[in-house]
C-alpha cells in the first residue's frame, strides 16, 4: 500500500518553503501528487539572513525564529492539504528539512543547524514530523550534505548511461550517476547565491535576476572571474559541502574594491562563475557524462542554461523534467523519500558522497499526539 508524505525544504536562498506532497510504493518508487510554495514574507527572511551571518547568536532571537519559520511551514502544509483535498490522517509523516542557519561540517567541532520547531508543526498539523536529517551523517563522520544525491539514485539511475544531475540551488551540487549503478556527489560552489544576493543589494524589491535581464546588459570581467576562481573551496577534493558561511556578499565586496565595475557586470561575472565551476566539477567525475540532467530554481535562468549548453558539449543539457521529474520540485520531493527511508529505517546517506564512515538511517521523529 503506498503511503503519502510531504517534503519540505527551503534552502540558502531563503525565499519560500517549498512542499511536496509524494506517494511512495514498497520500492521506494516516487509520484509527485501536489506541491505548493509558500513565499518567506521579507520580516522573516531578513531575520533568517541576519541570524545565518551573526556568528554569536542571541538564544532568544535563535528560539524565536526557530517558532515562526515553524509557523510558516505549518501554513504551507495546510495550504497543501487544501490544494490535494486531503485530510491530515492520509499523510503518513511531513519530512522537515528546516531553515539551515549554520552549516560547519569542517570546524573543529562539526556541526550543522536547521530551525524551524518539529514539534509545533506536528502538533500544528496533526502530522508526524522526520526532521534533523543532517547531523547523524556528521556524527558518522560525514558532511551532512549533499543528501539529495541518494534521492537522484534512486529516481534516476535506470539510465544505461553514464549521467549527471545538476541541482541549482543556492548552491549547485552534482550528481554522478554511472552505468553500472556507481554514484558520487558533492557542492560545486555557488549556484543562485550570490547572484540573488548581488541584485537584492542594489534593487532590494527584487528576489532575483528575473531572465537574466542584467547579467545580459553586462560582459564577463575576467580579472575579477580570476580572482573569483582562487577560493580554496574550487580546488578541495570531495566530499565536501558550502554555503552562504562561504559565499557571500563579505566574501565578494572585498574582491570589487578599486574595480570600479557596472552593476551588470558584476552580474554577468557571477553567471559565469557558476557556468565555469559545474564544468570544472565534472571533469573531475570517473567518466565524464552522457548527458547532464539539470534542476532547482536555476533552471529559470535563461543565460545560465545557455552558458551551460555551450560549455558541456558533447553531454547533451536538460532538466529532469525529461526524466520525468519536475526540476523546480525534485528537493522538496528527496526530503520526502528521505523521510520514506526513515519510516522504512533504510539508510538515507550515500558514504562515498557525503564522506561518512558507513550507511545511517537519517531523522528523527516527533509524533502530533
Amino acid at each position: 500500500m503506498p503511503q503519502r508524505f510531504i517534503g519540505l525544504m527551503s534552502g540558502t536562498s531563503m525565499d519560500a518553503v517549498d512542499a511536496a506532497l509524494v506517494q511512495i510504493n514498497a520500492q521506494g518508487q516516487v509520484k509527485l501528487e501536489a506541491c505548493y510554495s509558500l513565499a518567506i514574507p521579507q520580516n522573516l527572511r531578513s531575520r533568517l539572513l541576519k541570524i545565518s551571518h551573526t556568528d554569536n547568536w542571541i538564544a532568544d532571537e535563535l528560539a524565536a525564529l526557530d517558532v515562526a519559520f515553524s509557523e510558516h511551514c505549518t501554513q504551507a502544509v495546510k495550504a497543501l492539504l487544501v490544494k490535494a483535498r486531503l485530510t491530515p490522517e492520509s499523510i503518513t509523516a511531513i519530512a522537515s528539512h528546516g531553515q539551515t542557519v549554520r552549516h560547519k561540517p569542517n570546524f573543529k567541532i562539526p556541526y550543522t543547524c536547521q530551525i524551524g520547531d518539529p514539534a509545533r508543526l506536528a502538533v500544528s498539523t496533526g502530522i508526524d514530523v522526520i526532521y534533523d536529517f543532517r547531523r547523524k551523517d556528521i556524527a558518522a563522520g560525514g558532511q551532512g550534505a549533499p543528501l539529495v544525491p541518494a534521492f537522484h539514485k534512486q529516481v534516476f539511475a535506470h539510465q544505461k548511461q553514464s549521467i549527471a544531475v545538476i541541482n541549482l540551488g543556492g548552491i549547485a551540487n552534482v550528481t554522478w550517476l554511472g552505468p553500472e549503478g556507481q554514484v558520487l556527489g558533492f557542492d560545486t560552489g555557488p549556484a543562485n547565491t550570490l547572484l540573488d544576493q548581488w541584485v537584492q543589494q542594489h534593487y532590494p524589491n527584487e528576489s532575483f535576476d528575473k531572465d537574466a535581464q542584467f547579467a545580459r546588459a553586462g560582459e564577463v570581467q575576467t580579472p575579477l572571474l580570476e580572482q573569483l576562481l582562487q577560493h580554496p573551496f574550487f580546488s578541495k577534493p570531495a566530499p565536501k559541502s558550502t554555503g552562504r558561511e562561504e559565499f557571500n556578499l563579505d566574501w565578494l565586496k572585498p574582491l570589487l574594491e578599486k574595480k570600479q565595475l557596472s552593476f551588470q557586470n558584476v552580474q554577468r561575472t557571477l553567471v559565469e562563475l557558476t557556468a565555469i565551476t559545474v564544468k570544472d566539477a565534472l571533469k573531475t567525475l570517473p567518466q565524464q557524462p552522457d548527458a547532464v540532467y539539470f534542476c532547482g530554481g536555476g533552471t529559470n535562468n535563461p543565460l545560465l542554461m545557455e552558458r551551460f549548453a555551450e560549455l558541456l558539449t558533447p553531454a547533451k543539457c536538460n532538466t529532469t523534467e525529461n526524466l520525468g521529474v519536475d526540476p523546480q520540485w525534485v528537493e522538496a520531493m528527496a526530503f520526502a523519500w528521505l523521510g520514506w527511508c526513515y519510516e522504512h529505517k533504510k539508510p538515507g546517506n550515500q558514504p562515498e558522497v557525503t564522506g561518512a564512515s558507513h550507511p545511517v538511517v537519517l531523522g528523527s521523529k516527533v509524533l502530533h499526539k
